[in-house]
């Protein structure tokens, strides 16, 4: 891939599907840039911005582009299952029609599920200009403990991965969602009641691309007890970059 073609990612490392798109990319080894996209921001550089917005119109990370092509594509899990047809990933997201068919079926459970940890868990300590209603933010943490449950007891009760023995897509969306509020990172909630699912986090910790994916979530720390500053959110994203930068150089 020449640079003038090379993939473009839009959005911010902190941001959990976008650490699912690059996870995957550097899992598979493409080259790709990231070009940084403030979300909710209607600066030079914001989601909310005119450019931007006339890319995607939904104004939501990640988004890629393909420069050779023009094309462009919003939404982590549209973005993934996409790029590992086209690329023919098929380790990630099996050719077999019933395994393909579950990593889908998990990919469409995600949304108002585990995707809810972030509602839940993380937004209310990062972005407290959201002022999220205690009311939500109860039904997030209620939603997401009851697909844990699912996990636990179910998908991951019969795969050493979500779907099978091996990674997929499916592990790469979760990951990025429940990882990031174990205590090696955010530290805000409390897994021991999730065997199954401790197994499964120290498993994905060794798939390759877990520590350059997850800089961002190193650099902060421990949130539990005292909210990370903008500065200290702006400074995390920019080691992340720098050690993305570093990582796609030797693909």
């Amino acid at each position: 891939m020449t640079k003038d073609n090379t993939l473009i990612v839009y959005g911010v490392p902190f941001s959990q599907p976008v650490r699912a798109v690059m996870w995957l990319l550097i899992l598979k080894r493409l080259p790709f840039t990231m070009t940084l996209i403030n979300p909710g921001s209607e600066g030079a550089t914001g989601s909310r911005n005119p450019a931007y917005l006339a890319k995607n119109p939904a104004g939501t990370i990640p988004c890629i582009e393909e420069p050779d092509t023009g094309f462009v594509l919003g939404e982590a899990h549209a973005i993934i299952c996409y790029l590992s047809r086209k690329h023919g990933w098929s380790d990630v997201y099996p050719v077999d029609k019933q395994i393909r068919a579950t990593v889908d079926w998990y990919l469409h459970y995600h949304h108002r599920t585990i995707r809810e940890a972030s509602i839940a868990l993380v937004a209310p300590k990062i972005r407290k200009d959201l002022n999220i209603p205690e009311a939500i933010q109860d039904t997030a943490k209620a939603n997401f403990t009851r697909a844990l449950g699912a996990l636990e007891h179910g998908w991951l009760s019969k795969n050493r991965f979500l779907v099978s023995d091996t990674v997929t897509l499916a592990d790469l969306a979760a990951y990025v969602e429940i990882g990031q509020i174990q205590p090696r990172f955010t530290n805000v909630f409390d897994f021991s009641p999730y065997p199954n699912i401790r197994r499964w986090l120290d498993d994905m910790a060794n798939i390759e691309g877990h520590d350059e994916v997850h800089v961002v979530l190193e650099e902060l720390g421990d949130i539990s007890i005292e909210a990370p500053s903008m500065d200290a959110i702006r400074n995390a994203n920019k080691r992340a970059l720098q050690t993305l930068k570093q990582k796609i150089a030797t693909f």
